[in-house]
């Protein structure tokens, strides 16, 4: 999600993305190097780096190791200490450069005015509707990008007055709170109601309603839903699996009995194992026991500032519900079973949002024929967090923008990453005080996008440099420096050159490189790629 504006400097690598691809840091990959389960060792007297460390030990202590998912989803939205949503205040923002990452958006305005542009692109290539536009971001920060989009999309009268709404999907109060600030203003009223949260933006007077899942969005077909997603999902939880050889039981050799009660075996044969058969084992988390140091955790070399990590990832000793789905849900990690030792990272949230996008723009599926529950079944009842099943799309439109990092094509693994102060740290330390994020499976993505609907096409992904340079980036820059406007306009000017430099940077560890941008639009056959993608506007 974010951008280190300091050197992790130990390796020697100069860290300027918040979470490198590659070259992971000891203490993160040694994690998936710990096959053995260690049994927490409940101790009174052990002292918490924070509450929920304590709460998660306590549940481990009782229902046994926790799937990385689980775990993930405690650090980063518990309501006792979560990094998002949590109780725990140590007047910190996790955003910006007194915070632990910055994001593209904090780094330079041309992000989200480039952004702005490539929707207002898509609305024209698809007809310029008068009315019926809805803008949906998910995971929005602190709504400096909705805010850049917002700006730039007001100079487009006919796009600014198609808009009915502005969603914010955002699950913790605090950043609730923060965006209304800024797209409404510090005065401005905040209601609420079974949908979510409402206020009225600066911009126009546009209605904007935050809710804490994007089921609660209605989905009407006859909208045109503009979907923005930057940095989201590689902070959804993750499931994580290792390939392992079973040995199976000692067959029992072919045998017959005599009437005298003797056995009479084949002549050659023996007890002969049956082959080792492969099966995935998910990764769990536990606590590590009291007195553990960085060289027990196979990280000797940890800086000595680093706290000892109080969790740890270790092989289930045995297959669990996790392990016999998820692995077989693609072909892709099916083809995975021929490789001994195999890991992969799975993250069935990512493609749950993949299908509703993809939804919202292409309509659904066809009915099943398949004769389903009745209706008079509790769980059938219609609410924001269990919406009716949507409503066939007769015409597909809108489009959703994914802007992330992760590989283009292959399988992550061993990717999960801590985040503090700008460094990078152990996921299995200070619990939710530490930001965790792995990388996206953006082929993962457009796999579930277009098995959710008939109606919609991937574009990408491309690099972010590829996709920001296509969209008239440099020639914004240029233009920003050369304003005028109080103060040293020399400086200015190598701030915005500094800045728009740093967003496209194609080095090993630059933004330009790392991050990716994908495009789920309407189906059409392949007749138009997107601006940024290889396409123009179709007017």
């Amino acid at each position: 999600m974010r951008l280190i504006v300091s050197k992790t400097a130990r390796d020697g690598l100069k860290c300027l993305s918040r979470r490198p691809i590659s070259h992971a840091p000891r203490a993160t990959c040694q994690s998936y190097r710990s096959f053995v389960a260690t049994p927490a060792r409940k101790d009174e007297e052990r002292k918490w780096s924070t509450p929920l460390a304590k709460q998660l030990t306590e549940a481990i202590n009782t229902t046994g190791p926790i799937p990385l998912a689980s775990y993930m989803r405690m650090c980063l939205t518990s309501d006792i200490g979560g990094y998002y949503t949590g109780a725990i205040k140590e007047d910190r923002d996790q955003f910006g450069r007194k915070g632990d990452f910055i994001t593209s958006p904090e780094i330079s305005q041309i992000f989200g005015e480039l952004i702005g542009v490539w929707f207002v692109a898509e609305w024209m290539s698809q007809g310029s509707p008068k009315k019926g536009v809805e803008l949906i971001e998910v995971g929005p920060g602190r709504g400096t990008l909705m805010d850049d989009m917002l700006r730039t999309m007001k100079n487009f009268k006919d796009l600014a007055s198609a808009i009915d709404t502005v969603y914010m999907v955002e699950a913790s109060a605090e950043l609730r709170l923060a965006q209304k600030n800024l797209l409404c203003g510090e005065d401005a009223v905040m209601t609420e109601s079974k949908i979510g949260w409402h206020s009225t933006s600066k911009y126009s007077g546009l209605p904007v309603v935050w809710t804490d899942s994007i089921k609660a969005i209605p989905n009407d077909p006859s909208k045109m839903p503009f979907i923005v997603a930057h940095e989201f999902f590689d902070a959804l939880p993750i499931h994580a699996f290792q390939l392992v050889d079973v040995p199976p039981a000692t067959q029992e050799p072919a045998t017959t009995t005599t009437d005298s009660g003797s056995s009479n075996s084949p002549p050659g044969s023996s007890t002969k194992p049956k082959l080792a058969t492969r099966q995935w084992r998910e990764m769990v988390v536990s606590p590590t026991p009291k007195g553990t140091t960085h060289a027990d955790l196979g990280s000797p070399k940890a800086e000595h500032h680093d706290p000892v990590p109080e969790f740890q990832l270790t092989l289930s000793p045995s297959a669990t519900r996790h392990a016999n789905y998820l692995p077989e849900t693609s072909p892709r990690y099916r083809a995975l079973k021929e490789i001994p030792n195999a890991l992969i990272e799975i993250c069935p949230d990512a493609s749950l949002y993949a299908s509703d996008f993809a939804i919202r723009i292409g309509g659904p599926n066809p009915p099943s024929t398949t004769p389903s529950r009745s209706r008079s079944s509790s769980s059938s009842t219609v609410s924001p967090r269990n919406p009716p099943p949507p409503l066939p799309k007769p015409h597909p439109s809108g489009a959703a923008l994914i802007l992330d990092y992760g590989p283009p094509s292959t399988i992550p693994a061993n990717s999960l990453r801590g985040i503090r102060h700008h460094r990078r740290v152990s996921p299995f330390s200070l619990p939710g005080l530490v930001d965790l994020s792995a990388d996206v499976d953006f082929f993962a993505l457009a796999e579930a996008a277009t098995r959710a609907s008939p109606g919609v096409e991937v574009h990408g992904p491309v690099d972010q440099a590829h996709f920001l340079e296509a969209m008239g980036g440099g020639k914004r820059a240029e233009m920003l420096a050369s304003r005028t406007g109080t103060g040293n306009v020399e400086d200015r000017a190598r701030e915005i050159e500094r800045s728009w430099k740093r967003l496209v940077d194609r080095g090993p560890n630059g933004m330009g490189k790392l991050y990716k941008a994908l495009a789920i639009l309407p189906e059409n056959g392949g007749r138009r790629r997107p601006v940024g993608f290889g396409g123009d506007v179709a007017a």
